[in-house]
């Protein structure tokens, strides 16, 4: 399975190029903050030589390492990404909306919207073909998650406990803790998921 930041377009925008922004913005987001390399990769519990290789754009982060990275920085992944909201309202042409994930069988996951951080609220949707699974460590403490399916079902495991959500069915999950999302089933599923993080 793959959890690589691949940002795709309908209008076959450049994915490195694309790849190299979202570096930039981190190296930018960095110096604003005034943190160094040392300080930011004790913070978000990344090596320091990861740091160096993303800001170089020579790697391609996972969404848990963005998720980290963007929270000990105060921000969402979705300022990273730049699909964060601005004042009152704005439009995020479908072209704009990054492909965060790529299954190997080809599902995806795409991050809609989502609003600045620290606290933040995010909306997604994924694809994911049968036998795909999406793990993540858990999020910060205070974390939960949205989800409606729209076709197929989701198997959602949070710690020990798992959960069949069904076409036309809705659910909460609180994701500060150890999760996965899988399609156990025969068909394609499609979820959309609001990822909202509270800082207390």
């Amino acid at each position: 399975m793959t959890q690589k930041v691949n940002i795709l377009t309908e209008s076959g925008a450049d994915v490195n190029s694309v790849s190299l922004a979202v570096a930039e913005r981190i190296k930018d987001f960095r110096k604003q903050k005034k943190l160094t390399l040392d300080e930011l990769s004790r913070r978000a519990s990344v090596s320091k030589g990861m740091l160096v290789e993303i800001e170089k754009g020579a790697a391609n982060p996972s969404i848990a390492i963005l998720c980290k990275i963007s929270a000990a920085m105060g921000l969402s992944v979705a300022d990273i990404v730049n699909v964060a909201g601005k004042p009152a309202v704005h439009l995020i042409e479908q072209e704009d909306i990054p492909v965060l994930w790529i299954g190997e069988k080809g599902g995806t996951a795409r991050l809609l919207a989502g609003t600045s951080g620290p606290d933040m609220v995010e909306l997604w949707r994924w694809e994911m073909y049968p036998g795909e699974l999406f793990s993540s460590s858990g999020h910060p403490a205070g974390t939960f998650e949205l989800f409606h399916i729209e076709e197929g079902t989701l198997t959602l495991q949070v710690e020990n406990a798992e959960l069949r959500i069904n076409t036309g069915c809705s659910a909460v999950a609180r994701t500060d803790v150890p999760h996965h999302y899988t399609n156990a089933g025969d068909s394609k599923l499609i979820f959309t998921m609001t990822v909202a993080e509270r800082y207390f």
